[in-house]
Parts: structure tokens; sequence; C-alpha cells
């Protein structure tokens, strides 16, 4: 099979590598692989099944990603991280034997209200700093409480927060959060669950019962400063297009729209098939680097739909039809998404359907 111009090569061995990275950082706890937003641009299905057997339960941002996986086969525990707003949802997530978390009295009153005919699983979460999604720990009693008097509730649940800075070893807040949810937790029976990536690599009071990793499956550094591969990470997505035009640019002339770019110097210049209605970052800068063979050629110019140029005089040899890396095995994503002004998880979420999806099992696998 002759893959598309652009693509991308998903490596299931690194994935199953990190998973058991993750075991490693946290030996003593149970896995939750986030696979929200399309399991960051990687495939829902395709990662869950490939991870099944791997972890002990998935976690999900909205009901309607748990339905496909159920309907897909998985048959695993799945968490609902937004919980539900309405009655009608908490019959689907008996209907479906989803596990949900549960961050508001509202939440809670509508448990209270309705008559099912089995129980949920639920994960009470407390806002410990987020301010995003939690009960505030001052109505943690009340609130949990009522959630044990309810008979559709399953007894024990687990108690969750989220961290906001856990990317940051320099910070405090992540102490602090930590503090407050032990302090509010620490008189009731149920499984705790805090740590997301970061959390599992930076923070080893925070790796309880369970662990919720998501960037670092996918074998992206979720970290602040430093690349995957300084914590034993490998890349599950490789992003690649190839050389469709070689050409030569005379000192003084400009490259792409707005000419942005114009040559100091006699240049020869690559026209790569790939550009943002692919998902690669229109406002990536100049220099950004890609890799043709092993070696770094810079962007110049500006990122078109379908298109983008790049310098190559430093790389003798290039002939059309070469291969281009533009980030993966070999080329850090985080370090593209420093040069487009974002985070990694922009561009693993950010590949669009155009893209051909090309799956290696293996290793090395060519």
């Amino acid at each position: 099979m002759i893959p598309a111009a652009a693509h991308i090569e998903l490596n299931m061995a690194a994935l199953r590598h990190n998973v058991c990275r993750a075991r490693e950082y946290a030996p003593g706890s149970k896995v939750m692989a986030v696979i929200k937003a399309n399991a960051y641009g990687h495939g829902l299905i395709r990662i869950a099944q490939n991870l099944s057997a791997e972890v002990d339960a998935f976690a999900v941002a909205r009901l309607d990603e748990a339905i496909r996986l159920r309907k897909a086969g998985i048959q695993g525990r799945i968490l609902i991280l937004q919980g539900f707003s309405q009655a009608d949802e908490i019959e689907a997530l008996l209907q479906y034997q989803l596990d949900v978390v549960v961050y508001s009295e509202q939440q809670v009153r509508l448990l209270e209200s309705v008559t099912l005919s089995g129980v949920l699983s639920v994960f009470l979460k407390i806002d410990t700093g987020m301010n995003r999604l939690g009960i505030r720990p001052e109505q943690f009693s009340e609130l949990l409480s009522r959630l044990q008097l309810c008979q559709c509730v399953r007894q024990p649940m687990v108690f969750m927060t989220h961290f906001a800075n856990a990317d940051d070893v320099q910070d405090v807040k992540t102490v602090q959060q930590l503090t407050v949810f032990t302090k509010a937790t620490k008189n009731y029976a149920g499984e705790k669950c805090m740590a997301n990536s970061a959390a599992i690599i930076a923070w080893p009071d925070t790796r309880l019962d369970w662990v919720r990793p998501g960037l670092m499956l996918y074998g992206v550094s979720p970290m602040l400063k430093g690349f995957a591969k300084q914590l034993g990470l490998l890349p599950v997505m490789s992003l690649y297009s190839r050389i469709i035009a070689i050409k030569q640019v005379k000192k003084g002339e400009t490259v792409g729209y707005g000419a942005t770019w114009k040559a100091d110097k006699n240049t020869c210049l690559g026209v790569v098939s790939i550009g943002y209605g692919d998902g690669y970052p229109r406002h990536a800068k100049q220099g950004t680097p890609v890799l043709i063979g092993n070696k770094r050629a810079p962007l110049i110019g500006r990122v078109s739909m379908d298109m983008l140029t790049v310098d190559l005089n430093g790389c003798s040899g290039v002939q059309l039809g070469d291969q281009v890396l533009l980030w993966g095995d070999g080329l850090p994503v985080e370090e593209i998404a420093t040069c487009a002004g974002t985070i990694p998880y922009t561009l693993l979420c950010g590949i669009t359907r155009r893209v051909q999806v090309l799956v290696k099992e293996h290793l090395g696998e060519a």
C-alpha cells in the first residue's frame, strides 16, 4: 500500500510501552487510561482496543464517547469525566454500565430524585484549587452523606480531584491541593484518584489507588520542560509527508503568502505536501524544523492549507518523493509545539480526517 503524501503512523508497541512506564512510576496504583478527544487524536476505538488488556479502566470526557466504546465492544470500566446534567443521561449511564463523576449539588439532587433498577459507580470530585469542576471542600461531608443514602449509588464511592499545575515541579499549588484533598477525605472509606500524567511522573505522594495517565500514554512529556525521551516514553504518533517539488529561489526573492520570507542568498527549497488543512500549525514560525532522512530542514515562508516550504541548502541529495517527518519518532512534538506557540495536545488533536492513518504493531516496523 502506497501511503498518502500526508499520513500518520501509530505505533501500538510504543503505546503499550508507555502504559508499562506509567505502571513503573505508580506500581501500587490501578491505571485509568484517558482516551478522551478521540484518544488525543490517535483514534478512540483503536486505542481502546489496543489497551483493553493493559489497563484497569478508561476515562472519556462525554457520554457519547463512552457509548461509542460500548457499541464497539469495549467491556471494561469507563468513567465519564464530565458526568451528567439531566435525568435521561443517568438512565443511559446505567444502561451502558458506565462510571460517572459527580461534581455538583445539582447532580446529587438528580440522583436523589430518580428511581433506577441498578446502581451507579460514582467518582466524587472535590475542587481542591482548579476551580473548574468539583464540589468545594466545605460541601464534601454533606454531599457525601446524601450520596451514601442514595440507593442508586454503589458504596463506597471513589474520591478524586484534578491538578492545575502538576507540570511545574517548582510550583507549590500541587502540594496545596494534595493537602486539601487529604484533609477532606481522611476520615472516609473509599478509593482515591488524583494523579494525571504530570503528577504520576513528578509527585509521588499523589499516586494513590488510581492514576489517570493521558498525554504520557501517547509518548509526549506532560512537563513544562524536557522531552518524552528523557522520561522513557516513546512517541505513538509520527506525522509524515513527502517532497513534491524542488526549486531554486534567487537572493532577494520571497516565498509564500504575505511574502513573509525573503532569501538572503540563492536558496534551494522543497515543497512539502502538508499544511493547516491536515492539522499542521499555520503559525509555526520560520525555522521550525522538519526531518528529511537524518537531517533537519527549517521551515521558510508561511504555512498554507495544503503545503509548506523548507530550506534545503543544508540537505544535499534530497529528491522528489523523499519522506519528510513533521513530528514524532526522531523529532519531538513538544519541540514543534513550542515553535508554533502552542502545546502538544493541540497538535495531536488537530490532525484532520484527510490524513491517512497507518498502524504499526511493533517497534522498528517498517
